[in-house]
């Protein structure tokens, strides 16, 4: 077969029909799971496109294995059984044959991308906090488990798309990982509470006068400050957002198409929660499909995103 470029400027054949196929399967949970995510990895050349969806495809078991019904034992088994998955990867032992697409696409990736498996074992750490019903009575309480469960995705994608200056862009990546996760918090903030999940540190609810109850109720009891509380993590996550966004120029022109898809998407989200920050006490504030579309389409020509 003759080779093909797999985007970060080194050559490598065409993947097997089984590869490949793994690879159809990822790109199938990725286009029907990932939403905003999506969005922004069809902007990628093709070898890109098929790692990041056998990385996302892995998150997505992840994340499915603590956010489903089973027991809390179980689900640690599960993702004990996800840490073995990734010693196999990097032991080398994984066949194309193998019966889990998700497997082969991952270990066919890291053939071609340095994508560092530790991430996902930090991510499964953060999967563990939330199974254990995890609270976090500071920021930087919570700063840690958002690097776990999203600065670790930071990490993987730059693997991916690779960064003219690898020390300064892990920091940026872990930064916008984080200014995501917040968005992401604050966005399902009354879903979560009907889960039992509080994430928002207790000090910053304290500060607010605000009781962890408040959140699964459409309107605030009487002298709780939700509406400042919210507004003040937004901004908070506006200021890492600042921060993370430097990561665009130190990517490649569809990388960073793809990030400011990514990242533009969720940005909006950030806009919406900060002009009427009590809209997250009534439901998820979410966008439109056109206007995800459009967003993506404008960070590939060159437009702003937000």
């Amino acid at each position: 077969m003759s080779p093909q470029s797999n985007g970060s400027g080194t050559a490598a054949q065409a993947p097997s029909p089984q590869v490949a196929a793994a690879y159809q399967y990822c790109e199938a949970v990725t286009g029907s799971q990932a939403k905003n995510f999506s969005y922004g990895i069809r902007l990628l050349p093709a070898p890109k496109r098929r790692a990041m969806s056998a990385i996302y495809a892995l998150a997505r078991r992840i994340d499915d294995i603590g956010d489903g019904g089973w027991s809390d034992e179980r689900k640690f088994e599960e993702l004990g059984r996800t840490r073995a998955l990734l010693d196999e990867i990097r032991e080398g032992t994984v066949e194309p044959e193998d019966t889990d697409p998700v497997k082969v696409a991952l270990a066919h990736a890291c053939s071609l991308f340095p994508i560092p498996l530790d991430c996902f074992d930090e991510l499964i750490d953060g999967m563990e906090m939330d199974v254990r019903g995890a609270r976090y009575a500071t920021f930087d309480e919570l700063r840690h488990y958002c690097r776990c469960v999203a600065g670790t995705i930071g990490m993987l994608s730059l693997s991916v798309f690779g960064c003219t200056d690898p020390k300064r862009g892990a920091e940026y990546a872990d930064t916008l990982g984080l200014a995501l996760q917040l968005t992401n918090i604050l966005r399902d903030v009354r879903e979560d509470a009907g889960n039992g999940r509080i994430y928002l540190p207790a000090e910053d609810l304290a500060a607010y006068g605000c009781e962890p109850e408040g959140f699964g109720l459409a309107v605030p009891p009487p002298g709780q400050d939700f509406r400042g509380l919210i507004l003040f993590e937004a901004r908070r996550a506006q200021g890492y957002f600042d921060e993370g966004l430097r990561l665009l120029p130190m990517l490649d022109r569809r990388s960073r198409a793809c990030v400011g898809a990514m990242a533009g998407i969720y940005h909006r989200v950030l806009e919406r929660i900060i002009a009427e920050p009590e809209a997250v006490l009534r439901g998820r504030v979410s966008l439109p499909g056109w206007e995800k579309a459009y967003v993506a389409l404008s960070g590939l020509v060159g437009g702003r995103s937000s």
